[in-house]
């Protein structure tokens, strides 16, 4: 396996430049606060809920990481960024805590590794994603990794790219199952082989936040090479008809509600035929030079955990011979130390890749199977060699009011305390219940996801004790959302629950699908057919009046304050 650098370059030097000639025109007072706002955000620079610091966003298109990139990482953690990052459910890659003075030096040695924050925030065609099994998984038809990437330079530094009406979303699928959730994307592009031709299932429109839309099939099969033609059309109906007054109600699916399917559609053939007429160049997918995996690394002996842990975290591929390991991230979060670790490891193990998942997690593909004890001891030296991937215990949050503007509660502290409540599983008579997907957002705007999940929360507040009374931190449930062959569907809205109490209650939920399911059903398939009056019955006591006490937040010492200002997703 070659040590030379192999994923693709995404950055440029003029970009950093040019936001270093906005921020001295901001500070000279050439430039108002609106306006460098506005621009800062399509630079991947977003405001926290502290003065004085940003979040920075690097974009990682379809989650596709090297050593180069982790090493950056691992530096940019370390000097301006208290030694740690978040991934994100979008194959991002986040620093917080930055101080504006050193978001250039950030971006630079982002760009040395060939990463971007362009368009990574703000009105503008975010990160596109991709399945982070598309090249290895049996049910995928092909990878979509080349047309992914080809159209990730096609809107990269687009005219319209960064000038649109609102953010807009692009996923690609390796299968019907809709791995990287398509439906919930602004465009959604699924895998399929028809008559020996490679092609997409396009979906169209759909979105979260707090009024999430289920995409509609705008085509079911078209050729690969006209994806970008798809897209452009897409981006300028958007670009057109998209809300510009109301920045709450600018996502395309509102275009999609106002104008109704069939008139959606009709602008879409008319804006389509221009795009057409144009003759512009098909979608050509971008190969990139393919490296040989790694000779086995075979171990005299085996870690302690070995064999759970390869039950656990390790898929094999439809390559003979070759696995694909799962590195679970608690919350997304990995420190500097770990960036470099994973970076070592790659040019150890597999073919020097890795994938960041839509789950918060990395996955490591063209591990030898000899090589399975031996990478599993150097994870385990890492912190990396966790269970529990993709379970009740794996929970998404969003970063919630530890660093939001927007979130009303501490939505990453219940996430830690379901995941610390059900390490008890044994104890708790839930031993085997395991394949739920559990997602938190700190408000109801669903950077959690919430809606798509088995069990979703999302945080809210209620006067106790009378209007006059303490606000108290609660979450509404969320049951039976997902995302698959059929498409997206909502959890329904089933009751609020008091903050403290939550790690409670989904330990009494899980108990009434341990109950009350049906021989063989799933998690999943219990709470979309689940009748809520049984659940709210099975809650029983958790529901009970508000008790000194209920008006501190999780993880939280002091009484709980609504602290909301105005968030940055919109500006």
């Amino acid at each position: 396996m070659s040590d030379a650098p192999f994923l693709p370059k995404f950055s440029k030097s003029s970009d950093i430049d040019e936001f270093v000639g906005k921020l001295d025109a901001f500070e000279r007072g050439e430039l108002s606060n609106e306006a460098f706002r506005a621009f800062r955000l399509t630079r991947g620079v977003y405001g926290q809920r502290q003065d004085g610091v940003q979040m920075l966003r690097v974009k990682v298109p379809l989650g596709l990481l090297g050593k180069e990139q982790l090493d950056a990482f691992a530096d940019v953690a370390d000097t301006y960024a208290r030694g740690h990052g978040h991934i994100t459910t979008r194959q991002n890659l986040q620093f917080h805590f930055v101080q504006m003075s050193d978001v250039e030096a950030a971006m630079r040695r982002c760009d040395e590794a060939g990463l971007t924050t362009r368009e990574a925030c703000g009105n503008s065609v975010r990160n596109v994603i991709a399945c982070e099994n598309a090249e290895i998984c049996d049910g995928a038809p092909f990878d979509v990794t080349p047309y992914a990437e080809a159209l990730v330079r096609y809107f990269l530094r687009h005219p319209l790219a960064a000038t649109l009406p609102r953010k807009f979303k692009i996923a690609f699928s390796g299968c019907a199952d809709d791995c990287a959730r398509g439906a919930i994307n602004d465009l959604g592009f699924i895998a399929q082989v028809r008559d020996g031709q490679i092609g997409f299932r396009v979906m169209c429109a759909g979105g979260l936040s707090s009024s999430p839309q289920a995409a509609i099939v705008l085509h079911d099969f078209v050729p690969a090479a006209d994806v970008s033609r798809v897209g452009e059309s897409i981006l300028r109906l958007f670009d057109a008809l998209g809300n510009r007054t109301n920045k709450q109600r600018a996502r395309l699916k509102y275009v999609l509600r106002k104008l109704g399917e069939e008139q959606f559609r009709a602008k879409y053939t008319e804006i389509r035929a221009a795009v057409d007429a144009e003759a512009r160049a098909d979608l050509v997918p971008i190969d990139s030079p393919k490296r040989e995996p790694a000779p086995p690394v075979e171990s005299a002996s085996r870690a302690d955990g070995y064999l759970a842990w390869r039950a656990d975290a390790v898929v094999l591929q439809k390559q003979e011979g070759y696995a694909a390991v799962h590195v679970r991230l608690v919350l997304g979060d990995i420190t500097s130390s770990q960036m470099r670790g994973l970076g070592s490891i790659l040019g150890k193990f597999g073919d020097g890749s890795a994938r960041i998942t839509v789950d918060q997690n990395i996955l490591i593909p063209w591990v030898h199977v000899k090589s399975l004890p031996a990478i599993h001891a150097e994870l385990a030296l890492l912190g990396l060699a966790q269970l529990g991937r993709n379970t009740a215990s794996d929970v998404v949050s969003c970063p919630g009011a530890s660093s939001c503007n927007l979130a009303v509660t501490s939505s990453r502290a219940l996430a830690t305390a379901i995941t610390d409540r059900l390490a008890q599983a044994d104890a708790l008579g839930l031993a085997g219940v395991h394949d739920a997907t559990i997602k938190i957002s700190g408000c109801p705007h669903s950077c959690g996801q919430h809606h798509v999940a088995d069990i979703g929360w999302h945080g809210g507040a209620k006067h106790a004790f009378g209007k006059d009374g303490p606000s108290v931190p609660t979450y509404q449930l969320h049951l039976g959302g997902g995302v698959d062959a059929r498409g997206a569907r909502f959890g329904r809205q089933v009751v609020k629950i008091t903050a403290s109490r939550v790690p409670d209650a989904v330990v009494a939920l899980l108990r009434v699908y341990q109950a009350e399911r049906s021989e063989g059903e799933s998690v999943a398939a219990f709470f979309e057919r689940v009748d809520p009056k049984l659940v709210v019955a099975a809650l029983g006591a958790l529901l009970r009046p508000y008790e000194a006490g209920d008006e501190r937040d999780i993880g939280e010492s002091t009484g709980f304050l609504v602290e909301t200002r105005d968030g940055e997703c919109a500006a």
